[in-house]
């Protein structure tokens, strides 16, 4: 391809709206334009480089027997509100665009397909001989994404692979899911990247077990816990681990002290001269289900810690039935706003205890006239503890449980895992602390949705059970983004030689000068026949100008038709670690020939 015949609009000066270098450089290099809010047109070089990751995609899926489909981005609510998923999806977390059609049919915008996969599975499989089936697509998906940032790695509009495996039982499911881990790993190499598969959440999508695939990036949103000996690495919405040792508390005797001006963790211990890991604190959180039933929660966690959103939400969610729901529809924390749809009387914020009366809670219908008591793992052992009095400006000290406090029946794993803490599987290695950008995540599904949409099979006795599931997505344009993130320098990108939209280009530096023009041309043909994806640059623009966009393109070999021609000579500059190769004009497809193919 010839630059002066291609749609390359290369910027000196960054775009305002781009804020990290991934960004800044796909905009810059003329890959990406923004079209809207979280809307992208995907230019052609950057078309090129998504077509080499779903190939390499595709042939590593096609190695594991799976099979290529399409399916519809536009998807019937009926099928949604089957699974239980639709109010999700479009009220609670309002990630799926909904619309309605001149029929006055609901209808929405695929941000994922379990349930049109599970619908052709129910109509399509029909005995154990027919499983395992595992189906992919490559395909444009939707979300309503609250603020859309980072150009493609947070998008309302992107590229993603997903599958669908159905299995006949837990066993044959675990053998695709890690099947699928492979291949993963596989694709993330061949792409070039550095790459961290941790321990995930599985999140609205649901199931048993999850796997996130992480390239490791500063500017990565997701934080993820790992232990240098490689045998642990969880997100750390999942990550579990061994919290420091409690000090021993300065308290021996009950008592109420006053502790005025003391409403947080630091302002108390530094008032009372103790340990953070002496300390009780209680946070209260409204849970709302899907049934309007609000539920006041009360957890009691040690003073040094933090709450896990994501497993309090886990928790809750495993609790709808108790308050006759299906779901849970929302978590907040329970600031002054939240408290006037439910506290009949202004509460103690600061100074709240673990039995903080249930009086606080206005009696209503859809109200619950009981606080939902959580209690972390972390506060079940503590003596001689210092917690709230339910009073403002007083706490008390030297409280223990079955004594002064009763400890809730519910104790789970609440607390969010932090660096330093040692891991469960070895207290002598100390968690690290990285960031990364997820570009891929696998579930095992379980019955989930084949149970909610009646999608069975008959099984060797002959009977109707349900189908084992798993879904695989993998992002191709946040992948080609997310590469750029990981490999670039201060003057452009660096891409990897598998995923790079062309391998080499060739540079003139003035194209007035015949010799330079001629040689480029012929090795422009040349390294054509050769196979090769060529680049050459024969626009009538200065040298420095040139060599700037080859810079900031990233292409992985650049060729200079440039004073070295008088020595009969072609300069090859790499652009990963800008070496320089003085080589015979006669050499260079044989010399590139050999680099591309190693």
């Amino acid at each position: 391809m010839r630059l002066s015949q291609m749609l390359l609009d290369t910027l000196r000066e960054t775009p305002s709206e781009a804020e990290i270098p991934s960004h800044k450089l796909l905009l810059r290099a003329g890959y990406i334009r923004r079209i809207g809010s979280g809307l992208y047109a995907y230019l052609p070089l950057m078309w090129r480089v998504l077509n080499k990751i779903s190939q390499i995609i595709r042939e590593e899926m096609d190695a594991t027997g799976a099979q290529e489909c399409l399916l519809p981005q536009l998807q019937p609510s009926e099928l949604w509100e089957e699974s239980g998923r639709w109010e999700t999806y479009t009220k609670a977390e309002g990630i799926m665009f909904a619309l309605i059609d001149r029929q006055q049919r609901q209808l929405g915008l695929g941000p994922t397909h379990e349930e049109v996969i599970t619908a052709i599975a129910r109509d399509s499989i029909r005995s154990y001989r027919e499983l395992p089936q595992n189906l992919y697509q490559i395909q444009t998906k939707f979300r309503d994404e609250i603020r859309p940032r980072f150009g493609l790695m947070r998008g309302r509009e992107f590229i993603m692979k997903d599958a669908y495996s159905f299995n006949s039982d837990p066993s044959s499911l675990e053998e695709t899911y890690n099947q699928m881990a492979k291949a993963y790993a596989n694709i993330l190499r061949r792409c070039g990247l550095s790459f961290t598969a941790v321990e995930a959440d599985t999140g609205a999508i649901g199931g048993s077990a999850s796997q996130e695939f992480m390239v490791l990036a500063e500017s990565g949103e997701d934080e993820v816990l790992y232990t240098e000996d490689g045998q642990y690495a969880a997100n750390i919405e999942k990550a579990v681990s061994i919290p420091p040792d409690a000090e021993p508390s300065p308290f021996s005797e009950f008592e109420k002290r006053d502790t005025p001006n003391t409403p947080t963790i630091a302002s108390l211990c530094e008032f009372l001269n103790c340990s953070p890991t002496t300390v009780v604190k209680n946070v209260l959180y409204e849970a709302l289900f899907d049934n309007e039933t609000v539920v006041p929660v009360l957890v009691s966690i040690r003073g040094d810690q933090d709450v896990n959103d994501v497993k309090l939400t886990n928790t809750l969610s495993n609790m709808a039935s108790h308050y006759g729901a299906k779901e849970l529809m929302g978590l907040n924390v329970a600031d002054e706003d939240v408290q006037k749809k439910w506290a009949a009387k202004a509460l103690p914020l600061g100074y709240i205890a673990p039995d903080l009366s249930d009086e606080y809670i206005k009696p209503s219908d859809k109200i619950e006239p009981k606080f939902l008591r959580l209690a972390d793992e972390t506060v079940t052992n503590l003596k001689n503890f210092v917690t709230g009095s339910n009073e403002t400006g007083c706490h008390v000290v030297g409280a223990n449980w079955g004594e002064q406090f009763s400890l809730p029946e519910t104790v789970v794993d609440l607390r969010e895992a932090q660096a330093r803490d040692r891991a469960v599987h070895d207290p002598e290695q100390p968690l690290q602390f990285a960031r990364g950008i997820e570009v891929g995540h696998i579930f095992q599904l379980g019955t989930k949705y084949s149970q909610a949409m009646d999608a069975t099979y008959t099984n060797r006795d002959g009977k109707e059970v349900p189908i084992h599931m798993g879904c695989y997505g993998i992002g191709v344009s946040r992948l080609a983004q997310a590469t750029v993130e990981q490999s670039y320098d201060d003057d452009g990108i660096i891409w990897p030689l598998a995923i790079a939209p062309y391998q080499v280009i060739i540079t003139v530096p003035n194209m007035n000068d015949t010799q330079q023009a001629q040689v480029a041309q012929e090795l422009y043909n040349d390294l054509l026949t050769a196979g090769v994806e060529v680049l050459l640059d024969d626009r009538e623009e200065r040298a420095g100008v040139k060599f700037k966009d080859a810079d900031l393109i990233g292409i992985p070999y650049r060729l200079v038709t440039g004073r070295s021609l008088q020595d009969g000579n072609v300069e090859i500059i790499k652009r990963a670690d800008r070496s320089s190769h003085n080589v015979p004009i006669s050499d260079v497809v044989t010399t590139l020939m050999q680099w591309l193919t190693n």
